[in-house]
């Protein structure tokens, strides 16, 4: 069917009712896009939740998946799923970027009706369905070549994003000042929003899937839309998300583990070139705890390496 938006999708579903259907965006070129709603017996706020945003996270979209199951006779408001925004990355099993164009779609948002591929798929998802929405979730994890450690991410200004965030429950929550962010376009619109982040390599285990699905349930009870919820986790706060990146093409050889507490000046791992020169020995630039690495051979320049999550209490 064609590009509708929210509140189009959701006015064909009675009170108490489940739809599924793909859509058809408006890009060159067009892609479809699954899509579900889940209208509660009892009325209540419209949440949304996005994954593959990039298309091999498989953890967030095995978890946005099993979230379309919910049962609307247990749900007050609407459950409006996107599991797959980004159908040409997870149809090429790309990492980072929408391969029609070479643009990474999150740092995309709100976009451009006007531009590239992603741009325009960016502008049709900020437009057309975020910007209706009571609040967002939207989920991510790892790609095929990074490691992580969970964590939950929301605009730094954004007071009732933090504590959606923080009722996530996953072990870190980290203040953004990033722009291009799906986080960062819901906030412009008023609508409180969660990037939460589990999973990596390519992999979805059922730890790293629970914990996207549970964290959004708790979500969902803090708005009201449920009325049991997987219990609360501790959280901490991180003030800033620091990313080191390759300086070169070539090999890459990480020296952290996840979770880990590095100092400033510690050092991260070592890139060497395809001869098997030393080309990059980079060092922590700030005190914090490993967030992800990069935990394949391959390296390429501007790739990131680690990202460090500075000031966690």
């Amino acid at each position: 069917m064609p590009a509708p938006t929210l509140p189009e999708f959701v006015a064909a579903v009675a009170p108490g009712a489940r739809r599924a259907a793909l859509l058809r965006t408006p890009t060159e070129p067009a892609t479809e896009v699954p899509a579900v709603v889940v209208r509660g017996a009892r009325p209540g706020p419209t949440l949304l939740v996005t994954a593959g945003v990039h298309g091999a996270e498989y953890a967030s979209i095995e978890a946005a998946y099993r979230l379309a199951d919910a049962d609307p006779a247990a749900l007050a408001g609407t459950l409006v799923v996107l599991p797959i925004v980004n159908r040409t990355a997870y149809a090429a099993r790309a990492i980072y970027v929408a391969p029609v164009d070479g643009k990474n779609l999150n740092r995309q948002f709100p976009g451009d009706p006007a531009g590239s591929f992603a741009q325009r798929l960016a502008h049709w998802l900020t437009d057309g369905w975020i910007r209706h929405a009571d609040a967002l979730v939207d989920l991510h994890g790892g790609d095929l070549n990074e490691a992580l450690t969970p964590f939950a991410l929301h605009a730094r200004a954004d007071d009732r994003a933090r504590a959606l965030a923080h009722a996530f429950g996953l072990p870190y929550v980290v203040a953004s000042d990033g722009v291009g962010h799906s986080t960062a376009a819901a906030h412009a619109a008023g609508v409180p929003a969660v990037l939460a982040e589990a999973g990596g390599q390519g992999l979805f285990p059922e730890r790293d899937v629970l914990a996207l699905v549970d964290g959004t349930r708790r979500v969902m009870a803090a708005l009201g839309m449920l009325d049991a919820a997987p219990a609360p986790l501790p959280t901490a706060a991180v003030e800033r998300f620091v990313v080191t990146t390759s300086e070169a093409d070539g090999r890459w050889y990480p020296a952290v583990r996840l979770d880990a507490r590095v100092e400033a000046g510690q050092p991260l791992g070592v890139v060497r070139d395809l001869l098997g020169e030393v080309v990059q020995e980079p060092r922590a630039p700030v005190a914090g705890v490993v967030l992800y690495y990069v935990a394949s051979l391959a390296i390429a320049r501007g790739d990131p390496l680690v990202g460090i999550g500075a000031g966690a209490a």
